[in-house]
């Protein structure tokens, strides 16, 4: 990741604050643009629309007029066409350039937000399961469902969600290349921080030792 970040008053880029003592580094990305704009932004139906715009007017215009007919009915679509693939490209990238996904040794932290940044702070005791969904080129998803009443609001989140789970949201690392091997840190680091023992403070005096 480049080491510029448009939030300077982080410590750590993607992280309001320094881990605390003990608490480790373990992954940090973000989405690839062109496979956020295919996952969240239908690029490749969009491209297919116009295709399909595209093939019908120069049709038409080939009856019509031969192939001048094609360039006069058919090139205004192609335009078109390229102008929507590029604005939601575009869109994709502002996404892109506003996120940062962290992987500590003991939570999901996710810097989200091209508008309005925000930042979701997801310990492994929170995080119920984790769910991957591969894409071309190693690229998926991991979408993590949470326990117990926590609620996020999926237009807040989104496309940092997982598709169509409106009800019960369920952040999500989205279009991430080499999402198996994230998945598999992920996977790891929760194991190990959940098989930790937890040490309570007994303020409860001994037996035969007088409380002080």
């Amino acid at each position: 990741m480049s080491d510029h970040d448009d939030l300077d008053f982080e410590p750590i880029p993607g992280l309001p604050a320094k881990p605390p003592v003990g608490e480790a580094l373990l992954w940090q990305g973000r989405p690839a643009t062109l496979a956020l704009a295919r996952e969240a932004f239908w690029l490749n139906w969009l491209i297919s629309y116009f295709a399909l715009v595209v093939l019908w007017r120069g049709y038409v215009g080939f009856t019509t007029s031969g192939m001048t007919g094609v360039m006069t009915y058919g090139l205004p679509f192609v335009i078109l066409g390229l102008l929507g693939a590029l604005i939601v490209i575009g869109m994709a990238y502002a996404q892109v350039r506003s996120t940062v996904y962290t992987i500590t040794t003991a939570r999901v932290v996710m810097r989200v937000g091209a508008t309005l940044s925000v930042a979701l702070n997801l310990p492994f005791t929170q995080i119920g399961s984790a769910n991957l969904a591969l894409g071309r080129g190693g690229h998926g998803t991991i979408a993590l469902e949470l326990l117990g009443d926590k609620r996020l609001s999926y237009l807040m989140c989104w496309p940092h969600v997982r598709p169509w789970h409106l009800r019960h949201p369920q952040p999500a690392l989205r279009a991430i290349p080499d999402a198996a091997a994230v998945a598999k840190i992920l996977a790891e680091a929760a194991e190990t921080r959940m098989a930790q023992p937890v040490l309570a403070r007994n303020t409860a005096p001994m037996a035969g030792v007088p409380a002080q």
